[in-house]
């Protein structure tokens, strides 16, 4: 009898560490740039825009604008960009939101069948990696238009600090020293982060300067959605620590984002 709480597998069923290898044996139509479809891409294909991560003294921000568009209109209002992928890391999203969604969604399970089949979560370095392989094989899709850019970002134990990675659309991966702001408002996000950005920023301060880049590139790019104080429609703002990832609730950034447009007004900057 056996006492293992692991399962145990015959050669021809084990399902491995990797859940996307599984997923390539039962359903190969399911990984990403399987079916993508033939012609140009029209404007209903929804896009997702602004995403940046900021780094703090414990820890990392990521924050997403609430904008779709579809070529020239908006698409929605209210699209998620921000997700959890574990406990301790987050991923943001920018590019064709369809995509860009399921990307996301399998890249939270391939972590999480590792951690069932190895008994023990990836490292920090590890998820980067396995997310980088989901946009590289994404790339037969971004080839036609539907180009997936993600941000990757969480709390290393290992290194007692907040790490952000970067993508491009063929899987190349890279690590950021402190922060990173990619989509249509990407740099004048940026921008405005490394004229702010310190060492040994607070979180709260962190927060905020994430919140200003949002802004200002929806000053500057008509796809970055602004703060609606009428429908109450903020960014998505969530923090990763030693302790774990962290979602802020729509009131306070709500409260935090009404702050600052007041600073703005009075003439204390955005």
């Amino acid at each position: 009898m056996n006492d293992s709480p692991l399962p145990f597998f015959a050669a021809g069923t084990d399902p491995g560490a990797s859940f996307v290898d599984l997923l390539r044996r039962v359903a190969p139509d399911k990984v990403p740039g399987a079916t993508t479809g033939t012609g140009t891409l029209g404007p209903e294909i929804t896009h997702g825009t602004t995403i940046v991560a900021v780094r703090y003294d414990r820890g990392v921000v990521m924050a997403g604008d609430r904008r779709a568009t579809a070529g020239t209109l908006i698409a929605s209002r209210r699209i998620e960009k921000v997700f959890p992928a574990d406990d301790f890391s987050g991923v943001a999203i920018a590019g064709a939101a369809g995509p860009a969604v399921e990307l996301v969604r399998l890249f939270q399970v391939q972590l999480e069948h590792y951690e069932k089949i190895e008994g023990a979560p990836l490292s920090l370095e590890g998820k980067a990696n396995q997310l980088a392989g989901l946009v590289r094989a994404n790339l037969p899709a971004a080839m036609q238009g539907f180009v997936v850019v993600p941000l990757f970002a969480g709390f290393d134990e290992r290194r007692d600090r907040g790490r952000v990675f970067s993508y491009d659309a063929t899987g190349g991966k890279y690590e950021e020293a402190d922060f990173q702001a990619t989509g249509s408002g990407g740099i004048h996000a940026r921008n405005w982060i490394k004229a702010q950005w310190a060492e040994g920023m607070t979180r709260d301060a962190a927060v905020d300067l994430a919140l200003r880049a949002l802004f200002a590139a929806a000053d500057e790019d008509s796809a970055t959605g602004g703060p609606d104080l009428v429908r109450r429609i903020f960014p998505v703002v969530a923090t990763t620590d030693a302790a774990s990832y962290h979602a802020l609730e729509v009131e306070e950034i709500g409260t935090r984002a009404e702050a600052l447009l007041g600073g703005r007004e009075e003439g204390a900057g955005l």
